[in-house]
Parts: structure tokens; sequence; C-alpha cells
């Protein structure tokens, strides 16, 4: 191949990806919010909109910034911003878990609208200030002058009134709040929760009824979800004394991670805006350090979540690990086992991939390239370790892993997630985070 066909064929691989990310999000767009997707996802959901208005800063800003008001319109009195804020005109049928099993109406400071009572990793913040940044003028400096204090609200809340191992990290109090809903990583935390599938014949599992059941969290899994659901809500979604009553807390490395990346994102807008950044870069360098002291397995060379109740570190190697590489100030000796840990065979980072990035150790007994987050790729995960490449200047292998990830979409198109091994499209076939962050990654050279 010549070096002109080369430009070409990359020119039209550019074009043809634009062209379907930027119809998968027209065709996903309903009215002031992007659903994930038509089928599985008919609501918001909140770091799917954080995603989505990334993508969106590219092509249609106006619209992200409606995303980003939309889903903080729905934030509770105390800051939380929910994981599902419910759409009551979808057309979707009916979804579960959904507003009645929430029942988010009897807690104290709940929106107006009906909206899960759980939280999703706090990636916006850095989203807002991406969006700016692709996008800026003076409309731009206006909406993050609108947005900046629920934003605020958001970190005070997280690492406030969930910080149940008083070690200055927040907890999760259900796998859903990671983002990484069924990984190997929330096991042994789950195995203590009491529950029987046979609960799950009351209810009709919405997702297993749009996408195949072997690609998605088994029966007893979601049993335990309803358990953990049901043992929040009994509490009406407070937080106070969590340590001891509720059956599931674990200080998660993205969670965390995201909380740190975005102080320094509040640090950079309020720079903008006319407010003092120093509080934030400290904030930021207190969770950087936490997170070093309550999460860094030295042995093993990565982060591993703390289940805070046991007060021990899960032994699972997940992507999860690798996450705070997106933290700027991460000390070195970090940053370099990461990056051993990312390009060791469990999860085969290189300048040149042969495999999509799984989000679990590849080499595992458990491995399972097709059942959602136990194996398979996942086109945000990898986004988010390519901001930390970026941001730790490893430009060989922030360039390698957004090759794979633009080969995987131009190949199997916008998947929910892929085949670690074949790429093969897995989960809804139209999915709105996929779109934007392949927008995204076109966009930056």
């Amino acid at each position: 191949m010549t070096l002109t066909t080369g430009v070409r064929a990359d020119a039209d691989r550019h074009a043809r990806l634009r062209r379907l990310a930027l119809a998968t999000l027209d065709a996903n767009w309903e009215h002031d919010h992007t659903v994930p997707s038509r089928t599985l996802y008919p609501h918001q959901w909140s770091w799917d909109s954080a995603f989505i208005a990334i993508g969106l800063a590219h092509v249609r800003p106006d619209r992200a910034w409606r995303e980003l008001r939309t889903l903080f319109a729905a934030q509770w009195v105390d800051g939380r911003v929910p994981h599902i804020v419910f759409n009551p005109a979808s057309r979707a049928g009916p979804y579960f878990p959904g507003p009645q099993f929430w029942d988010s109406a009897r807690a104290d400071g709940s929106p107006a609208r009906a909206t899960s009572g759980i939280v999703q990793p706090p990636v916006h913040a850095p989203a807002a200030w991406l969006v700016h940044r692709r996008a800026p003028g003076e409309a731009s400096v206006a909406a993050l002058r609108r947005l900046y204090p629920r934003l605020v609200a958001q970190q005070r809340y997280l690492t406030g009134r969930r910080d149940a191992g008083g070690g200055g990290l927040a907890s999760i109090v259900h796998p859903w709040e990671s983002g990484l809903d069924n990984s190997p990583a929330w096991d042994a935390p789950l195995a203590g929760v009491p529950a029987d599938e046979a609960v799950m014949r009351a209810y009709r599992r919405h997702d297993t009824a749009h996408a195949d059941a072997a690609q998605r969290p088994t029966d007893l899994d979601y049993a335990r979800y309803v358990a953990l659901v049901e043992s929040y809500r009994a509490g009406r979604y407070r937080d106070e004394g969590l340590l001891g009553r509720h059956p599931f807390l674990v200080e998660c490395p993205l969670v965390n991670a995201a909380l740190g990346v975005s102080e320094y994102a509040l640090a950079r807008i309020a720079a903008v805006i006319g407010a003092d950044p120093g509080p934030h870069r400290d904030r930021g360098a207190r969770i950087t350090e936490a997170l070093v002291t309550r999460l860094w397995d030295p042995v093993a060379g990565t982060f591993r979540p703390r289940d805070v109740r046991a007060d021990r570190l899960v032994p699972a190697r997940t992507v999860l690990g690798l996450m705070p590489l997106a933290l700027p100030e991460l000390p070195s000796a970090q940053v370099s086992a990461l990056l051993a840990e990312a390009c060791s065979p469990r999860f085969g980072l290189a300048a040149r991939m042969d495999r999509p990035l799984p989000t679990y150790d590849r080499t595992a007994p458990d491995f399972e390239p097709l059942r959602y987050w136990r194996g398979p790729s996942w086109i945000n995960t990898g986004w988010l370790l390519w901001q930390g490449l970026r941001t730790h200047r490893r430009v060989d292998l922030a360039a390698g892993l957004r090759e794979s990830l633009l080969d995987l979409v131009d190949r199997a198109g916008c998947h929910e997630y892929f085949h670690p091994d074949t790429g093969a499209g897995l989960g809804s076939p139209a999915f709105s985070w996929t779109a934007a962050l392949v927008l995204d990654a076109l966009a930056q050279e």
C-alpha cells in the first residue's frame, strides 16, 4: 500500500465512522437527552450522558450542554446525581427496574422527576470541561457557570455522605453504581448478600427481553441486585449509618479516580468562571493520596476495590484497577506498575494491539468473553484508559489503544460491547456512548 493510498483509506474510514456515530446519536436523541439505546436502555443514564456530551460537543454542542442540564435538573437536594432519570413519555414499554420499584418520591430531597436512588461514576465535571474545550465561547462559559455549583454538590455528596470507610474515599452501595455492573470485582462482596434467584419470578427482566441471556447477568446476580436496592430503599436512600445496616459497601478504583479527576476538572472550570481553583486541586491531591493508601496492592502492582465491611482488598484483577492512571498526580511508581499491568497478557495493551482491551484478566479461569462486564471489551473503559495514557504522555500506547477502539466499531458497528477476542458486536447494536466516544477519538489524532 502506498502512502497516498493509506492516507485515503484513513480518510475514508474517518468519514465512515463519523457518519455512523452521528446517525446513531441522532436516532437516539429524545427531545432533551439521549437514550443509551432505543431498546435496552430507554431512559436517561447518568454516566452515559457524560460520555455522550463529550461526543456531541464535536457535532452538536448545544445538544451536549442540554444533555448535561437535563441530567442535573434531576439532582437530589443532597447532591447525588441519580443513575437513571425516567422519561414518563418513553415509548419503549415497561422497564424493570422502573420508577415504581425505586419509589424515589418517598425519599427526602428527591426531585419531582422519577429517578433511581443510586449514582454512577462522577465523570461529569471532566465531561463539562471537555465540552467547553471542544466548543469554547460565551455560551459555553455561561453553561459552565450554571453547572459548576451542581458539580461541586455532586462531589461533596460522594466525598462526604458516602465516605463510609472513613479514609477519604467514596463507597458504592450497589454494583450498578460502579458502572461495571457484574464485574468479577463484586463477586466476593456480593457473596455475603442473602438472595434467592427464585425472587426473580416476580419480575420480568427488561434486559434479557432485548439481549441474549448468555451475555447478561444471571438471575442470581439480579436477585442480589434487587436485595441491595430493597435494603437501601428501606432506609429511604439515607446514607447515615450505612456500615451498620447495608450489606454491600465497596470503595471502587474507578469511582474514586473519577472523583479525583473531577476535582482537577473543576479547578480548570473555576479558573474560567472566576472561582478559586486552589481548593479543587488540593482535594484532587488528597483523593489521589487516599487511593494509593487504601486501594493500591503493591504485590499485584494494581489498584483493587476495598470491601469496606470486610476491610480487605478484592482479589479480582479487572480493568477497574487501571483507571487511576487518569489521575495527573499519580506517583510514578504506581504509573509504571499500572503500565506494566496493562501491557501484560492479562490486558494486552500495546502500540499495536492484536486483540481488544478486555474488562477482566483474560488469563483468569473464570474469564467470560460473552457475559457483560466479565470479559468483553467496552469502548468507554478503553477511552478512560486512553485518557490516562495521554495524561502520562504514553503516546505510543495511546495511539495503539485508539486504533484498536476505532477498529472495533469500524468492523462491528456501534455496539454496546464487543467480544474480547473476535471483536464481534455484543449487547445493543446502536449504543450511544460508543458512538459519542468514537467521535471524540476521531477528533484527537
